[in-house]
């Protein structure tokens, strides 16, 4: 990956200006930010971890360049995480302040700072304190709202600093839940080739986008981002260079995708990340030793694996399913007779009714399903247009799919877990999550073709009867 690729996916990018990723920064930060924020002064906002390992050191730099305008507001809730609740409290705090926000950590204080600093319409700087996952540089947060874990529209920050001496020296199961993270952008990326072909400027659809430079910012470097796992859990530098110049470069390419909707994350979320949003969701925890292991609190018994842990397993079951899909003769696909099983729309919202009555999940799939609905003639064209290109079609994925097992021996020797039990997930809720998942996002993924051609059923009874996910 060079410096040309970051410089060209940063002026691609509507509302980041300056990245900076190198080794021993941390005391160039009031520079970055007078050139960035001129006769601004900063807040640091950080929780006790991250305000340790870079939080104090920034904050003394500041003060001696007289830049600091507030002491750090610490985020000390032993339970906290992406939660809306505590958008609320970083901005009711920073309301009546004339400060600019800086944000050290990750995934968790960024998508804070980043929605507060949006609703308070403020610019803010992050940096990074962990390769933990790829929406540093998003244009959009994942927060859990009254239940349901969407992405909220905000916009990026203006800057973004990554010291990789930091980065390295931050807890290995960060590393792996990361470079899990930025996995997954390989089958989001075979997502997006099949949606693709569907495209039509004519009567464009909801969760349906061409391929657009966004995916040469994300695809073109991938490969060499994830090709040192086990560097990557040693914190080797370069490894983690490379790791986390590719999550960067996956915020990036959000951003360029504004034009599209607000927060469309499409360049790097597919299925498996619909399968992360669906445990959240339901607000899955976990306990015993495998949740001390892959659990965000590992001093308490109930855990939530973390984003980039459930993402990975999600990548898996998807890898799965492609490599189905690539056996299939789609060539063969009877269109008449999925279009004459098509469900309606009434019927489509009956069985989201018996999945999700009574949850907060319920409304939610409702809209998402109803956007997504197309009618049995909208569905005759687009399965006809997969099937008449599917030769070429099929070419692309399989250049663009790594197979299970190798993802599955990346993924181990990076430090992740493999296994849906890792996570606290049983085969049989693994089994649902395939439906269930599908019925929460608009965006048309390989679950919606599997659905719309009667696909579905076979391909999840294959692989949980004799296939890689049988356990």
């Amino acid at each position: 990956m060079s410096k040309e690729s970051i410089a060209s996916a940063l002026k691609q990018a509507t509302e980041t200006k300056f990245l900076e990723i190198e080794s021993g920064i941390l005391n160039q930060v009031p520079k970055i930010f007078s050139e960035q924020f001129p006769g601004k002064k900063g807040i640091i906002i950080a929780d006790p971890n991250t305000y340790r390992v870079a939080g104090e050191e920034i904050h003394e730099e500041l003060k001696k360049a007289g830049l600091e305008g507030e002491s750090p507001y610490i985020l000390d809730d032993p339970n906290l995480y992406a939660d809306y609740i505590f958008v609320e409290k970083i901005r009711d705090y920073l309301k009546d302040k004339d400060v600019t926000p800086i944000a050290v950590g990750s995934g968790v204080i960024n998508d804070l700072v980043k929605r507060a600093s949006s609703e308070l319409k403020r610019k803010y700087m992050c940096v990074a304190t962990a390769a933990s996952m790829d929406g540093y540089s998003s244009a959009g947060a994942s927060i859990t709202n009254k239940g349901a874990k969407i992405t909220h529209a905000c916009e990026a920050p203006q800057v973004l600093v990554a010291d990789i001496d930091i980065i390295a020296a931050a807890p290995p199961l960060m590393t792996a839940s990361g470079y899990a993270d930025l996995y997954a952008k390989v089958v989001s990326g075979a997502d997006w080739l099949i949606a693709a072909e569907l495209y039509d400027e004519k009567n464009p659809k909801k969760g349906i986008e061409p391929l657009t430079s966004a995916w040469h910012t994300v695809q073109d470097g991938l490969a060499e981002s994830l090709s040192d796992p086990e560097g990557a859990k040693n914190g080797n530098a370069k490894a983690i260079e490379l790791l986390t110049e590719g999550l960067m470069l996956g915020g990036f390419a959000m951003q360029s995708m504004e034009s599209w909707g607000a927060g469309v994350s499409r360049p790097a979320s597919g299925a498996e990340h619909q399968f992360s949003h669906l445990w959240d969701m339901e607000h899955h925890t976990f306990q015993g030793e495998m949740a001390k292991r892959f659990g965000l609190y590992p001093n308490q018994d109930e855990q939530a694996p973390s984003h980039g842990f459930k993402v990975g397993i999600g990548t898996l079951a998807i890898t799965a399913l492609y490599e189905v899909l690539l056996k299939t003769p789609i060539e063969n696909l009877d269109i008449e007779a999925a279009v004459e099983k098509w469900p309606t729309l009434e019927d489509q919202l009956s069985e989201i009714n018996e999945m999700f009555g009574g949850t907060e999940i319920l409304p939610f799939a409702i809209n998402q399903t109803t956007d997504k609905y197309v009618t049995k003639e909208e569905l005759r064209e687009q399965l006809t247009k997969i099937k008449n290109n599917w030769p070429s079609l099929k070419e692309k994925i399989q250049k663009q799919i790594i197979p299970f097992n190798e993802t599955k021996r990346r993924l181990s020797a990076v430090g992740a877990p493999v296994e849906p039990e890792e996570i606290g997930i049983t085969r049989d809720r693994l089994k649902k999550s395939f439906y269930r998942a599908h019925k929460i996002r608009s965006r048309y993924t390989i679950l919606d073709f599997a659905y719309r051609a009667g696909y579905l059923d076979q391909w999840v009874d294959e692989l949980f009867n004799s296939g890689v996910l049988k356990g």
